[in-house]
């Protein structure tokens, strides 16, 4: 049985590890693990930037994702934006991020302040989508553009 639930500071070192993960294997990125550290311990020490989630099968954590608020002045409330996902490779395709995307809506529906969920995705990430869709999202009519500075990862 795989168990949803708001993570803990005791799962910061998987967060953490996790994240190294995620980045290397959807960008090729090799990120610097005390940066890593200091940005998921800053989600724990201040709730305006978001909380995690994790999914837990006996006792071990096989999964995370974070969840960013962004004010909607048009709904007048929050819409959840679903960040740093990662399912461990042996726990892929076993109904694991349906399972966090359902806690997630669970949320969403029991709360006057969160009006829905949003997340971003790689277009090159077909995978992904198919699941995206599978689960009951529907692909937006946003585009994404951003300017990001240069820093070293």
């Amino acid at each position: 049985m795989i168990d949803v639930k708001r993570a803990e500071r005791v799962d910061i070192p998987t967060i953490v590890d996790f994240q190294i993960k995620m980045a290397f294997e959807t960008e090729g990125f090799e990120l610097n693990k005390g940066s890593i550290e200091k940005g998921v311990l800053a989600v724990f020490d201040d709730p305006s930037k978001g909380f995690y989630i994790v999914a837990v099968k006996q006792e071990e954590v096989i999964a995370c994702l974070m969840l960013t608020p962004e004010w909607s002045d048009w709904r007048n409330g929050f819409f959840l934006w679903i960040q740093s996902l990662y399912v461990e490779k042996e726990f892929r395709g076993q109904g694991v991020f349906g399972l966090m995307y359902a806690y997630v809506q669970s949320q969403v529906r029991s709360s006057n302040d969160y009006k829905g969920i949003r997340l971003y995705v790689d277009l090159d990430n077909v995978l992904a989508q198919e699941v995206y869709k599978r689960i009951g999202m529907e692909e937006s009519h946003y585009k994404m553009f951003e300017w990001i500075k240069s820093v070293s990862l």
